[in-house]
């Protein structure tokens, strides 16, 4: 697979994300922020192959604001959460 093929799934899985985020449905928002994790997988393979730094370190950030989506929108995780810490 061409390498450069890859930003344009990469793409419609951002998309795709950000459809679900805005869902009303807890569960669907879920989901989009781990479909958001997926588009940072792809695009920082996109931007590696690219030499596209600042775009490695943007998905970097990005990753963490989508696993801090993932814990704010389940309430089992942030149960899980919650007695970890007591």
């Amino acid at each position: 697979m061409d390498i450069d093929l890859l930003q344009w799934p990469a793409m419609v899985v951002t998309i795709t994300a950000a459809w679900l985020v805005g869902a009303q449905s807890r569960r669907k928002r879920t989901f989009g922020f781990w479909v958001f994790l997926l588009s940072n997988v792809l695009w920082s393979v996109w931007g590696w192959s690219q030499g596209a730094y600042a775009l490695l370190l943007l998905q970097v950030f990005l990753a963490v604001t989508n696993i801090r989506g993932i814990f704010k929108n389940d309430p089992e995780l942030k149960a899980t959460k919650t007695v970890i810490e007591t």
